[in-house]
């Protein structure tokens, strides 16, 4: 959804174009990526960190593109709600030193950010789930005023052709009506991009998949939402639900969500996803370009897919298989599922985990998803997220036994490291950033943890809405000391 979109309002014929083109565009990837040397490099990188504007008193500041303006910086990009925006450090090659660059970049980015928020009474936050919002926040003025955000929600709100009820059921229940699809806004996470070779990709994603899970559960930082307890990351359930496009959700519903882990382990190819995407869900925004990508392939030079592109960034997989005509043209994937914060540190070692595991786990891949079934890995995402440490996960060299996620993360850190070292990391780099994940297992905190607390012991002398308040004000003074979030006080 990065893409400029130039208007909101298609016919049924650019409908019929797009699908048609979209299906052009599986035949050409399938054949570029058949194509002898393509998408061969070095391991690279990347990362996205989504972030809130907040005013004086912790409630949403609708300020981003003002921000963004002052910030001057093309890496500092709007989000789907006025009080977001977007990081996007420049990829770094997956040897020595990477995640100290990453971190260092941030660092960088969030200094120049916070310069230009202050400039319009703003300070900007990493968390998961904003807990100052209220439903007002979220209302179809929230929208960021681009283009490309107002051709999507008008999309949406056409196929739900009225408004969505939204459920989520935690510690406590949460049940309202979303209008728009501002509620997504609410949601920020940190995103990781890895190139992969195209004869690596298969096992590699089906890696991740598998890994997603004992790194979500150590990383969760979205326990609260519109006053309500929830899930550890209550992120995941609300983004699958505030984009759906079906409006009546039954449970025998043949219909995908657009918003899901998947739907099977990929046997071969990167294709199979895209062309997945392409077969199951129907487009939202037909914006069709006049080259044809099967011309292009075919004269032995690389598409930008434009089409498939843009469909496949309305497809929200948790990890998400990526096309880039950049640098020769190659594949990525995406890993979605982290949340933003709690500090730039705790979100690098996160990324560092869950990348080393990957990269760990997928020489072994084609044995591992004979031991574990692709229900199960999708049974575990929801359940970490759900439950955090604490959830009770299946896992392929557990038997038939259940293992807490907790016990597992610190189980599977020599996995993570020897990923990262056999890929040309530094061994004391590795050592460095996975040690705080290690100790956020040895504690059991996460940020959804130490939010809950504070949280909880506010509410004994106020009501949720200055809880959440007084919660966040401590949560951005913790944040500034540069401690992660396994050394912050644990007293309001």
């Amino acid at each position: 959804m990065g893409v400029d979109i130039e208007c909101d309002e298609f016919a049924e014929q650019d409908y019929a174009r797009f699908e048609e083109r979209l299906r052009e565009s599986v035949v050409a990837l399938r054949e570029l990526l058949a194509r002898p040397g393509f998408g061969e490099g070095p391991t690279t990188l990347g990362a996205e960190l989504e972030l809130h504007l907040v005013d004086a008193r912790g409630r949403p500041a609708p300020v981003n593109r003002a921000v963004i303006a002052d910030a001057v910086d093309r890496r500092i990009a709007p989000e789907i709600d006025s009080f977001n925006i977007e990081l996007n450090a420049a990829p770094v090659l997956l040897a020595g030193r990477p995640f100290t660059e990453l971190a260092d970049q941030l660092v960088d980015l969030l200094r120049t950010s916070c310069t230009a928020a202050a400039a319009h009474g703003a300070r900007v936050v990493s968390i998961g789930l904003l807990p100052t919002l209220t439903e007002r926040d979220l209302g179809r003025a929230a929208l960021s005023d681009f283009k490309r955000y107002r051709a999507l929600s008008a999309a949406i709100r056409r196929r739900r052709e009225r408004p969505l009820m939204l459920r989520i059921a935690g510690d406590e229940l949460l049940e309202t009506i979303a209008e728009d699809v501002t509620f997504e806004g609410a949601n920020t996470s940190f995103q990781i991009h890895v190139r992969v070779s195209p004869d690596a990709f298969a096992r590699t994603y089906n890696a991740a998949q598998i890994a997603a899970a004992p790194a979500l559960a150590a990383s969760t930082n979205s326990p609260l939402f519109l006053g309500k307890r929830l899930w550890e990351e209550t992120r995941i359930p609300l983004f699958r639900q505030s984009v759906d496009d079906r409006c009546d959700v039954r449970d025998d519903d043949w219909r995908p969500a657009r918003v899901s882990f998947g739907h099977g382990w990929v046997r071969r190819s990167a294709a199979e996803l895209f062309a997945e995407s392409v077969a199951i869900y129907d487009p939202l925004l037909p914006v069709l370009t006049p080259v044809s990508p099967l011309e292009i392939v075919r004269a032995g030079q690389v598409p930008a897919l434009a089409e498939l592109r843009l469909h496949e960034g309305t497809v929200w997989r948790w990890n998400r298989g990526v096309y880039d005509d950049s640098a020769g043209g190659h594949l990525r994937i995406e890993i979605r599922a982290l949340p933003s914060g709690p500090t730039v540190r705790d979100m690098v070692a996160s990324a560092a985990f869950v990348v080393g595991l990957t990269l760990g786990l997928a020489p072994h891949a084609e044995e591992l998803v004979t031991r574990i079934t692709f229900g199960q890995a999708r049974r575990n995402f929801y359940e970490a997220a759900r439950v955090g440490l604490d959830a009770m996960l299946v896992w392929p060299e557990a038997g038939r036994a259940l293992v807490r996620a907790r016990d597992l993360v610190e189980r599977l850190i020599p996995i993570a490291r020897r990923g990262l070292v056999e890929s040309g990391v530094a061994g004391d780099e590795a050592d460095v950033w996975l040690s705080i994940v290690q100790r956020r297992c040895a504690v059991g905190t996460t940020g959804a943890r130490w939010q809950r607390r504070i949280f909880d012991r506010h509410c004994l002398a106020c009501g949720p809405d200055e809880a959440a308040r007084l919660m966040l004000e401590a949560y951005i003074e913790e944040n500034a000391s540069g401690k992660t979030v396994d050394a912050w006080s644990a007293s309001p």
